[in-house]
């Protein structure tokens, strides 16, 4: 079933999605982009805020609630990122993550029509962050369907890259499976004991981590 929606999910990205993507990125100068995708980040920061206290990150909780006001109100509703510059590191939380923290097993791994990677405990997490995602409160349809939209097209523009890493893969699939699975486990154990190596910053969860370069020793 995986499988097959990933198919599912491959062609219509293939065929609308990606060359949207790659549209937007050619007509948009690199700073408009740079501006859209801070707002989104700034918008949804919320989510990361509520599950800070949910895990008991206190401090984190702090931090992430300045780096929201500092970007909300100097950054100009989040087009510029000033508190970067203040040393107000960027952090990455959702209820998925806090569901792992208080001990929820994943569960089976999951590919859902349209939003791609997932396993049961995240598909519930993100079921549950909606609720604390600004854009669900906005009343007006057409200003919220749009600000989905433009979301939907940021994040895959931001993934364009990541294709060209799947390519290169013999089973673009497991291989997906596989870095989703251990960069969430990363995730929700903050990296201890979990076997896997720090990802690359400001990453997407869809996005799989780069490969090893090739040394030429291939047996």
């Amino acid at each position: 079933m995986n499988r097959a929606t990933y198919k599912f999910n491959d062609g219509f990205d293939r065929a609308i999605a990606k060359p949207v993507a790659k549209a937007y990125v050619k007509v948009t100068p690199h700073f408009v982009q740079t501006g859209v995708s801070n707002f989104f980040d700034n918008l949804g920061y919320p989510v990361t805020i509520v599950n800070d206290l949910l895990q008991g990150k206190i401090k984190q909780t702090c931090q992430d609630t300045g780096r929201l006001l500092v970007n909300t109100t100097i950054g100009i509703g989040g087009l510029f990122d000033p508190a970067g510059k203040m040393g107000l590191d960027k952090n990455d939380e959702d209820f998925g993550q806090t569901l792992g923290k208080w001990g929820v097993h994943p569960g089976p791994y999951l590919v859902i029509p349209f939003f791609g990677f997932s396993d049961v405990r995240d598909g519930i997490g993100r079921g549950a962050d909606v609720f604390t995602h600004p854009t669900h409160y906005i009343s007006n349809s057409t200003l919220k369907w749009s600000l989905y939209g433009v979301e939907l097209l940021d994040t895959r523009a931001r993934l364009l890259n990541a294709g060209d890493v799947l390519n290169r893969t013999f089973d673009p699939y497991a291989f997906s499976r596989n870095a989703y699975l251990q960069r969430r486990q990363y995730l929700v154990t903050d990296g201890e004991d979990s076997g896997v190596e720090e990802p690359p910053p400001d990453v997407p969860d869809d996005e799989p981590p780069t490969p090893p370069p090739d040394d030429g020793n291939k047996k």
